[in-house]
């Protein structure tokens, strides 16, 4: 018998996030939601629930940030079509001496093991100096969105390119407290969490998403821009998410069609080496920030910000026979996409170009 979303603990998380049912009633309208993780609602939450929750924020907080994400899925709600969200990407790095606390992609598996996800991927991005490792859920691989992280390697770049990278993040701050690393300690043992205490833990998660440094100075922004497109990026952003995708049956087709509608889409589809996985983006949104000049005075700059991006996905035979959704990435894909947020030329409204 299937639970209906109001009679679910997920939708008792999310009410406990936004203390509004017609915010929560859209998320629902406006995605498809896993069957698997609409569960009658109780005193106990499961890992697979808590995963939606935070993959259900995630999505709703990179449409308040990118315009032309916010507009397609506005079109598909009017349309009655539902967004199969497939994958989220971050960004981080690690710091060059020990922080004190998790940094880079640890950070993330923090959070991503306890709630049920696996490593299962690691992409070599040689030419941008990171490394993407992806993670699938355990308990649902198919159908709960995975994450892309995304590590850049600092070493790999000059002397001061390494110290501006490690004064910039000096003053990070660390999103997980004594109290929810213990939740997430009894999440992974467990494998599920009293309702009040997933309560507390999914905005404390959700927070993990976010920029946990001081904005850089204008010297320090282009310093790091000069080699790595990327760590100036994450220099502004954070690991707030890069993206969020959209599986779609045709790629191509919804690319045109957004072309046609007059958004900022990219010139051309990323075709994976096996031909099984194609991805498009629109270009990245604006981000308007007051750094610090030489002179100690605000200067106004415009950067980049997240993307929203699509993806087709064709089915294969294992080697057992079984009819299987192909869910891997390709560096090359990856690298193309990464493009997206590569600059913002003067007087591009759409933002980022490929």
């Amino acid at each position: 018998m299937t639970t209906s979303a109001q009679d679910s603990n997920l939708y008792q998380l999310l009410l406990s996030h936004y203390g509004d049912q017609a915010i929560v009633q859209r998320q629902f309208v406006r995605l498809e939601v896993p069957v698997s993780t609409l569960k009658p609602a109780g005193q106990e939450v499961s890992r697979l629930e808590l995963a939606q929750a935070l993959n259900m924020l995630l999505f709703e907080q990179l449409l308040q940030q990118v315009a032309s994400g916010r507009d397609y899925v506005d079109d598909a709600e009017r349309d009655g079509v539902k967004i199969c969200f497939d994958h989220g990407a971050v960004r981080t790095v690690r710091r060059g001496r020990d922080s004190g606390f998790p940094d880079g992609e640890t950070l993330f598996t923090k959070v991503l093991l306890p709630l049920g996800y696996q490593q299962s991927g690691t992409y070599p991005l040689a030419r941008i100096k990171m490394t993407g490792r992806v993670y699938t859920h355990a308990d649902d691989a198919e159908n709960i969105a995975q994450f892309f992280v995304s590590e850049l390697h600092p070493e790999q770049f000059s002397p001061q390119f390494q110290q501006t990278v490690e004064a910039v993040l000096a003053s990070s701050r660390n999103p997980l407290s004594d109290e929810v690393l213990a939740l997430l300690a009894q999440l992974e043992a467990q494998g599920k969490l009293a309702l009040d205490q997933a309560k507390r833990l999914l905005p404390a998660m959700l927070a993990c998403f976010a920029r946990h440094h001081d904005l850089p100075t204008v010297a320090q922004y282009e310093t790091l821009k000069a080699e790595s497109a990327e760590m100036a990026w994450i220099s502004t952003e954070g690991n707030a998410f890069n993206h969020a995708t959209d599986r779609v049956g045709d790629v191509v087709a919804t690319a045109e069609r957004q072309r046609q509608l007059g958004r900022p889409i990219k010139d051309q589809v990323e075709v994976s080496r096996n031909g099984r996985v194609r991805q498009t983006a629109f270009r990245a949104v604006k981000v308007d920030y007051q750094m610090q000049g030489d002179d100690g005075q605000p200067v106004a700059m415009t950067v980049p910000g997240s993307f929203y991006e699509f993806i087709s996905r064709d089915h294969y035979l294992d080697e057992a026979g079984q009819r299987k959704l192909d869910l891997t990435f390709d560096s090359g894909n990856a690298q193309g996409i990464f493009k997206m947020t590569a600059a913002v030329p003067a007087g591009d409204e759409a933002g980022s170009v490929c």
